[in-house]
């Protein structure tokens, strides 16, 4: 289907261009009139990252058919506060709240916010969280966002003087005040650029041809048919590798792209570079693959037991990294309790879901120097590592950190970033690439699953023996931060409580599960919903408040942890105080809130707690035993 006249008005100004029939509203705004201040987050009209107004209504772009905008008038951000003009009072007042955090939400949530106020300008508060309800922050919190929209709504309804928006002044200090973000301006308009933003003369499209098998042997590949498509302008594979192929961030065990071997389902196989993404796609369709598939282990214990199938021939029954701790005498410590509680948790892996889908652009320029634009959190290794994988010295490889819109530890890893590269050198021409939010989802890391095993020894007193903390975690096909937040989980894994007798193992094992990577708290988030879990249950059991078990094994100043460090000022005490004061918490050896609280029965009348656990009691050695 050929290409057709569309005549519209945008911002204000009459267009008439050519589009192509597959182009949704959004693509066309976008690439045809560069406004990319409108933004692509899931391309299902989920998230909002899209929206603009169409004949006044509030639509999400990415849902309409660009033939469908024959002859409306459209209002993207940038028609909001054109270049030249002042803000918007929806926009400054985003600005004053700190509404914007990574930003890339930010012009849909306007957009939103500002179609909200002009249908209702005196929307109540919960009127504005209905209204912004298709629309999705993975920063914020939303609760400054929702604070913006009223600041603006009692400004334009002369409620509040417009001087409420006006900069705050720092005094001789920024700490304890109210201070702007500097880039905030930029993210409230949609000027900011984003690496699936930006453009470059000449540039060229990627996409990524990706494995259907968990686990399979590569036996041939055949790119001749892809490479002779008219638009195409070069494939790349690992065998376009002329370096050391591999990187990661404690081990470097992922290759650019497979080589012999897939180890799971979303592993990047082959690339193509052309003229535009539709004959990229079209191209990938032509690559002849033959895979032979080969047993997988999808299950941690499964994974290390003896005869699994093997992931990396040099890890020693598939185990990443094993951390132990120990501190005092375990047997001694539980010899001496009075009560023994055992209980299982299990954690899952987690999507990131930032806003900002994975993109980059990468270019070799005049002094030949390889250079990627991406929104990497860890650049300088991201440099290291590339200059080992194209066999270039360090000073002919530059990274540049382009705007994050969202990472929390998911954008540490160089995933694509090498593609680029190779696809670059091989092309001589820029090239882009901009993941698809599936493509997101399947081929990138996630949080670590975990099962933890904990045990903890109590006097009746309440005072902590002794704990043992087993947790095994899904690293995934490779390494990539595992030992790390293992490292991490193990030492955190006893939360603030000052606790004599001490064994950790925790084990990062890989699987041919997506991988597994940073994701923030690093193994903290695991660790720490075993052991408040844990916390929790054995207060109640023991007929004690949890605030007040907590408060006899806190640590205090002086303590020694069990990696042996000495502390020096601890607050938890007044951390502990300020949360009981907070919550209005009613205390009680159940701790149930209002009228919902019931007295400590026995195990029949006793409520059960939230994780919903069942408890079995026996006597052993005069102590009571908890499973």
């Amino acid at each position: 289907m050929s290409e057709f006249e569309l005549e519209m008005t945008v911002n204000g100004k009459p267009i008439h261009r050519r589009a192509k029939p597959h182009q949704r509203l959004l693509d066309f705004i976008r690439d045809d009139l560069n406004l990319t201040g409108t933004k692509e987050g899931c391309g299902a009209g989920e998230c909002g990252t899209c929206s603009v107004f169409v004949d006044g209504k509030l639509i999400k772009s990415c849902l309409m058919p660009v033939a469908k905008a024959q002859g409306v008038q459209i209002e993207t951000i940038e028609g909001l506060a054109p270049h030249g003009s002042d803000l918007t009072t929806v926009q400054k007042a985003f600005h004053k709240t700190g509404a914007s955090q990574c930003g890339y939400c930010i012009p849909g949530m306007v957009m939103a916010a500002t179609s909200a106020l002009r249908e209702n300008p005196d929307a109540g508060i919960e009127e504005i969280k209905e209204r912004l309800g298709g629309n999705i922050c993975r920063c914020t919190g939303y609760t400054k966002i929702f604070e913006a929209v009223e600041i603006a709504r009692d400004v334009i309804a002369g409620k509040l003087s417009s001087t409420v928006l006006d900069a705050d002044g720092a005094g001789k200090s920024y700490i304890g005040n109210n201070v702007r973000r500097l880039d905030a301006p930029s993210k409230v308009a949609g000027k900011l650029r984003y690496a699936g933003d930006m453009v470059m003369p000449g540039m060229l499209h990627m996409q990524v041809l990706r494995s259907p098998h968990a686990h399979a042997l590569v036996k041939s590949i055949n790119t001749s048919a892809a490479e002779a498509l008219p638009g195409v302008a070069c494939v790349v594979t690992a065998a376009d590798v002329p370096g050391e192929d591999g990187f990661g961030v404690f081990v470097h065990d992922q290759p650019v792209m497979a080589d012999d071997r897939v180890r799971y389902v979303g592993e990047a196989v082959a690339a193509v570079a052309a003229d535009d993404v539709l004959t990229a796609k079209r191209a990938l369709e032509l690559i002849e693959l033959e895979y032979e598939e080969i047993p997988a282990v999808f299950d941690v214990e499964e994974a290390m037991k003896k005869g699994a199938p093997v992931i990396h021939d040099y890890a020693a029954g598939n185990l990443v990294k094993h951390i132990p701790i120990r501190k005092g005498d375990i047997e001694k410590g539980f010899a001496e309790a009075d009560l023994i509680v055992e209980q299982a948790y299990d954690t899952q892996p987690v999507e990131h879901a930032y806003l900002e889908p994975e993109a980059g652009i990468a270019f070799v320029d005049h002094d030949d120097v390889v250079t990627v634009i991406s929104p990497s959190q860890n650049i300088t290794h991201h440099r290291h590592m590339l200059a080992k994988i194209i066999n270039k010295p360090i000073n002919k490889v530059r990274f540049i950190m382009s705007p994050v819109g969202g990472g929390f530890g998911g954008k540490e890893d160089m995933i694509y970033q090498g593609i680029l590269a190779l696809a670059t050198m091989k092309a001589g021409q820029p090239v882009r690439l901009v993941f698809t939010r599936e493509e997101s989802i399947i081929s990138t890391a996630k949080r670590h699953p975990a099962q933890i095993k904990y045990k903890m020894g109590i006097k009746n007193d309440g005072r902590i023996t002794a704990v043992s903390f087993e947790m095994i975690s899904d690293g995934g096909a490779y390494g990539l931060s595992t030992e790390g937040v293992m490292r991490k989980a193990a030492i955190l894994s006893c939360g603030p409580y000052d606790i004599p007798n001490v064994q950790i193992d925790t084990y990062g094992v890989y699987t041919n599960n997506t991988p597994s990577g940073a994701f923030r708290t690093f193994g903290a988030m695991q660790s720490q919903f075993a052991t408040e879990s844990h916390m929790d249950i054995c207060a109640e059991k023991l007929g004690l408040d949890p605030f007040e078990f907590r408060r006899i094994n806190m640590m205090r100043d002086g303590a020694v942890t069990h990696t042996m460090q000495t502390l020096g000022s601890v607050s938890i005490g007044r951390v502990l105080d300020a949360a009981e004061k907070a919550s209005r918490w009613e205390k009680g050896p159940v701790g149930v809130r209002g009228s919902e609280r019931k007295d400590v029965g026995g195990d029949d009348t006793r409520p059960p707690c939230t994780l919903g656990a069942r408890f079995r009691k026996e006597e052993k050695n005069g102590r009571q035993e908890v499973a």
